[in-house]
């Protein structure tokens, strides 16, 4: 993925996300969400996939995001202004959460419906746990986001924690699943939040989408 950037990319990239990154709210109703006047990027998963230690890693803070070991943890749409250039937006995990169900379905139809009508979302990242590959709830989203026209790339995460032959294997399956779905980018990004692989490149990705 490295190669995908230059090196000015990369440095302006690292900049970015090295200034000011600041929490602005909380959304739990789609009535709460800010004006639309930044572009947005958002961050789903399944529940403990890695996207508070992302989010950090990204940031180079150790507390921009809570991590937790508890699933369902970020029970809102969290979201964060980067440089006043960018909305980053942590949304809550699906797949297993241990609350009610009346809670999970009201999460879900928080997700649904921000991602089917917010007119500054430019792209969804759906982060995968690397050891475990795509699962069915995963899918689901996906298919959602194609419905709906949403632009979405995944994200590999933990990359530290296989080999590399299972590494390769895990990209390859995960690619050929991507090409039956039109609103994808046909490549995966790989990352490790403990070892910082990938984190530079995913930050320029990002980058791309300011304002």
């Amino acid at each position: 993925m490295s190669g995908e950037f230059t090196t000015e990319t990369l440095e302006s990239a690292r900049k970015l996300f090295a200034g000011r990154c600041d929490f602005k709210m909380g959304v739990a109703k789609l009535e709460q969400l800010p004006t639309a006047d930044l572009p947005e990027v958002a961050f789903a998963g399944r529940s403990n996939v890695g996207k508070s230690s992302l989010l950090n890693a990204l940031t180079g803070r150790t507390a921009l995001a809570r991590t937790s070991h508890t699933p369902g943890r970020t029970q809102e749409l969290n979201y964060f202004n980067l440089g006043d250039m960018l909305y980053m937006v942590d949304m809550p995990g699906y797949g297993y959460a241990k609350v009610s169900k009346e809670k999970v379905k009201a999460w879900t139809d928080l997700i649904f419906k921000y991602l089917r009508g917010r007119p500054t979302l430019r792209c969804v990242f759906i982060l995968i746990d690397s050891r475990h590959g795509l699962k069915e709830s995963d899918l689901d989203l996906m298919k959602m986001l194609d419905d709906a026209a949403v632009s979405y790339r995944i994200v590999l995460t933990k990359i530290d924690k296989v080999k590399d032959q299972q590494r390769e294997a895990v990209i390859s399956e995960t690619e050929n699943v991507l090409k039956k779905h039109p609103a994808a980018y046909p490549q995966v990004a790989c990352t490790s939040s403990h070892k910082d692989s990938g984190i530079p490149e995913l930050r320029a990705i990002i980058a791309s989408f300011k304002a």
